[in-house]
């Protein structure tokens, strides 16, 4: 569709209006000129326009049928008569009557993990999921272990965030103080000693959330996963059920995960399979690191509606303490008595700073010494190396906040940021 078009869309019951932007610097407007509809959970207000802008892949549904306004640029926009919301829908009133349930009893709410491979909609599911439970009046505890593209921090984090009112439709769920925990890599496969670790601690630390707030708890958790599921990712997605003592566990779109996870994971548990929705795109691997670009700019810089003005000062290397977690694995035999090559994997170990730093996020740790707590202390926030310089031995530091650092460990992440503002 080109940028000057306006063109009217209606949309029969149970329909939905798919479109993707993917053109660089392009966008489009929508707005809701009748009926009802919703995105993604979040119902729209009729006759307000929702900016979309490069990145968007957006599905506006409805259950009573509407009529929708779209001008501007689209890759590609189309009318979807065929879609899983029903199915989606049915398992959140099935979350509800577990809540009501919960609440009679005083009880937990129900704890749901959400699994599946890459690009299948796992995170839209969740988000469903969360606006649902919050229009019920409900106040759910959203759990991201997705390091690979980390919705609640940034990439390569594992987070948690008590969701207590909608998602923004152009954008997601307000940020307010979440607990975020540093891993540092992409996929839980570079380290899954330290990945398990943090997972089993975030376990303990939302279910201590759950019990100092009565509403969260009959709430529960919508758990969101990574999309490695094979072998190491499996074992993780196992772990991660178990560690949070998982009621319920949705599968999209694969039944051999479905059928491994049904045979091991026990009969208290309820593995759920359900059909991907046919909007869901898949992204090649550019498209991944563009999203984790976005995620992290958008952590610095905001969005185009509530932009953020971010800090930028040199650091002396003599005043940042930088470690990082896990040393190169040796074999079991190359180790010393007694020790096992995992216990490589969560070893602290100091980080000289150079340019090995340049276009490296590193994480504002809560600790203060080098011993066990820097692995299990949440972040206070995220800094990024845009420059180095070796002779007059300083960084330059792109931050949130002003200047000086907190004076805390720097934990160095293998996700790198490239500023191009």
């Amino acid at each position: 569709m080109s940028e000057e078009d306006q063109k009217e869309y209606t949309l029969e019951v149970d329909n939905e209006l798919r479109f993707e932007i993917e053109t660089k610097n392009k966008s489009c407007t929508v707005t809701l000129a009748s009926g009802m509809a919703e995105l993604f959970g979040t119902e729209m207000v009729k006759g307000k326009s929702y900016e979309f802008t490069d990145g968007a892949k957006v599905a506006i549904f409805s259950y009573h049928g509407c009529k929708l306004q779209l001008k501007g640029y689209t890759d590609v926009c189309y009318i979807a008569k065929e879609t899983p919301m029903i199915q989606y829908l049915n398992c959140h009133a099935a979350l509800e009557q577990l809540r009501v349930k919960a609440e009679e009893k005083n009880k937990r709410g129900p704890v749901v993990l959400i699994c599946g491979p890459t690009d299948v909609g796992k995170s839209t599911l969740c988000r469903i999921f969360l606006n649902y439970a919050v229009r019920n009046g409900r106040r759910p505890l959203f759990v991201d272990l997705d390091v690979g593209q980390g919705s609640i921090a940034i990439p390569g984090t594992i987070g948690a965030l008590l969701i207590e009112r909608p998602a923004a439709i152009e954008e997601n769920f307000s940020q307010q103080a979440p607990v975020v925990y540093h891993f540092g890599h992409k996929s839980p496969g570079d380290n899954q000693a330290l990945y398990e670790i943090l997972v089993k601690r975030l376990a303990e630390v939302t279910q201590l959330r759950l019990e100092s707030d009565k509403k969260a708890n009959y709430s529960g958790m919508i758990i969101n996963t990574c999309g490695w599921v094979k072998g190491g990712g499996y074992k993780a997605l196992l772990h991660a059920a178990n560690a949070f003592e998982c009621d319920a566990v949705f599968v999209l779109d694969q039944e051999r995960l479905y059928n491994e996870l049904l045979r091991d994971l026990g009969k208290d548990k309820q593995v759920v399979y359900l059909p991907k929705s046919g909007g869901v795109v898949e992204r090649s691997r550019e498209g991944r690191t563009e999203a984790r670009d976005r995620r992290i700019r958008e952590y610095f810089y905001g969005t185009v509606k509530a932009p953020l003005y971010p800090h930028s000062f040199d650091v002396k290397w003599s005043e940042m303490k930088v470690v990082k977690i896990g040393a190169p694995a040796l074999p079991d035999s190359c180790m010393p008595l007694g020790m096992k090559a995992e216990d490589n994997m969560t070893k602290i170990v100091q980080v000289q700073p150079g340019t090995n730093l340049l276009h490296h996020v590193l994480a504002v740790s809560f600790a203060e010494s080098t011993e066990d707590e820097v692995i299990t202390s949440n972040a206070a926030g995220f800094i990024c190396v845009t420059d180095v310089d070796t002779d007059r031995q300083t960084c330059t530091i792109l931050s949130p906040e002003q200047r000086p650092l907190p004076n805390t460990l720097l934990l160095l992440s293998e996700i790198q940021f490239m500023d191009s503002h």
